[in-house]
């Protein structure tokens, strides 16, 4: 008899999880407490409590042909980065395709997820919800799959900073923000840590919205700590993740050693633009953020950069350096969120009071949410490897991740096989952009349309034919190219430069 499993949640993670465990034979049954697919990438005018909320003008900052799912790559004619309509018209696409919708109950919350009473010997879980009318409902499954996001409960620290309770403007989290018309004409601080995602994309909208004049600039950036800003276009006008997530990058960055890789590193991002003269600088090896558009308006002095908040004087901010902005309209937190699953049970949810749980990667999260076999997932070694650790944050590197995973259910790919059997395959693997369709050439959810989409990857990203610029016909040429174009193509030019 089929497994009967849980699905929360239809946004990405949870319309793959569906297909998943469709592919494996169990039967699906998934809660999406709104009425529509989507999760985060469903933009609504309004925040809805309990729910994730994104602004009117979001671009994505992953590449389509990085950001797809493994078997199911994205309309050729979609833009290298999509706005959020487009992203979710891809994700109804994929429903629709392995007509996933049948298997979704919509407008049913998840109340709790329990074990059973004999869960060492069954391994079952009892599930209660509640429809749009109020009745709960209680359901027995074989496994249970959260994929309900964690962007949901926005973090205000606004009780940190005295003197808030007499400011006369408005406070809010970027969560609640839509666009910026509320805020034109109006002096605002951004209140963030920059190494926090939803910080650049917000103040980036504010600020391309404002009439700013250089002697009066209305947008200031408050922060504990710089960062390093790399712009979504790569060399030669190519997405900077195709040309930087490679299975080459990932060797040599292990081969070298770590102080010569942030050296080389840290003269690349400067290349364009000297962090330190931006106020920007910060550590090499902490995480990088993707934006065009912050250092051009900082040299046009439209954004100011200020140290980190101190607290309120009536309609001005005091900052840790001792200086005040006057007459300030709003200010906007963009301080994180409490990974907080109320319905699971305390002893698989660490979060804690502001420790919020991230989950993050250094680049996409589409792909890892492949799901590789439900048959793993289901596993209870694994489920217990993959518990939240006491210490909130879990990051993961990309392309060692997703490999660690597709060990252990035998989809990593062969590279060695694949450079003696199909060696136009094969350099593009070892050597080109890490693409998930390399994660269904062989094993279990094998597709066979996987070698084809990985032979026309940058056909639909830049046009037909222009791939032959970086693809000699013989080895040593094609490593040169690839050098000079993917991975640590910078680092290498920088090393060259300065020891000749």
């Amino acid at each position: 008899m089929s497994q009967r499993v849980a699905v929360i949640g239809a946004g990405p993670s949870g319309l793959t999880s569906i297909k998943s465990c469709l592919d494996e034979g169990l039967k699906p049954t998934c809660f999406e407490s709104s009425d529509d697919i989507g999760g985060l990438w469903r933009f609504k005018e309004t925040p809805e409590p309990g729910r994730s909320s994104i602004y009117r003008s979001l671009v994505v900052n992953t590449s389509k042909e990085m950001m797809c799912f493994s078997d199911f790559p994205m309309p050729a004619d979609y833009p290298n980065y999509m706005l959020h309509s487009q992203l979710l018209q891809y994700l109804r696409l994929y429903a629709q395709h392995f007509d996933l919708l049948r298997h979704i109950t919509f407008q049913t919350s998840v109340l709790t997820v329990r074990q059973r009473p004999d869960f060492s010997h069954s391994g079952q879980w009892e599930v209660v919800t509640e429809n749009r009318e109020g009745q709960e409902q209680r359901h027995i499954f074989d496994g249970v799959l959260v994929c309900s996001g964690h962007y949901t409960q926005p973090v205000s620290p606004l009780d940190q900073f005295p003197g808030h309770e007499s400011f006369p403007g408005r406070c809010l989290h970027s969560w609640e923000y839509k666009d910026a018309d509320a805020f034109r004409g109006k002096r605002v601080v951004v209140k963030v840590g920059l190494t926090f995602w939803p910080f650049m994309s917000v103040s980036t909208s504010l600020f391309s919205l404002f009439p700013f004049s250089l002697t009066s600039p209305q947008t200031f950036l408050s922060t504990r700590k710089g960062a390093w800003v790399l712009s979504r276009m790569s060399s030669s006008g190519l997405p900077l993740d195709m040309t930087a997530i490679s299975r080459l990058t990932v060797l040599l960055t292990s081969l070298l050693p770590r102080a010569l890789v942030n050296w080389a590193a840290e003269r690349t991002l400067n290349h364009r633009y000297d962090h330190r003269l931006y106020g920007l600088h910060q550590h090499t090896e902490q995480k990088p953020l993707i934006n065009d558009d912050l250092p051009g308006r900082i040299l046009q002095g439209a954004v100011v950069l200020k140290p980190d908040l101190r607290g309120f004087q009536g309609s001005g901010l005091l900052f840790q350096d001792g200086t005040t902005e006057e007459d300030i309209d709003a200010v906007v937190f963009c301080t994180g969120y409490n990974g907080t699953f109320s319905f699971l049970p305390p002893s698989l949810c660490c979060s804690k009071g502001n420790e919020g749980l991230e989950v993050t990667n250094n680049f996409s999260l589409l792909p890892i949410s492949l799901s590789f076999s439900l048959s793993s997932i289901l596993s209870p070694s694994l489920c217990l490897s993959y518990l939240c650790p006491r210490q909130a944050a879990l990051h993961v590197d990309y392309i060692p991740y997703l490999d660690s995973l597709a060990e252990q259910v035998g989809v990593r790919p062969n590279i060695l096989g694949l450079l003696l059997r199909e060696p136009g395959v094969g350099l593009r693997v070892l050597l080109g952009p890490c693409t998930p369709y390399q994660y269904r050439l062989r094993g279990p959810g094998k597709w066979d349309g996987a070698r084809q989409a990985i032979l026309t990857q940058w056909d639909t990203t830049v046009g037909l034919g222009v791939e032959a610029a970086y693809i000699a016909t013989d080895l040593g040429s094609t490593l040169i190219l690839y050098c000079l174009h993917y991975g640590l193509g910078s680092l290498f030019f920088f090393v060259v430069k300065t020891s000749v």
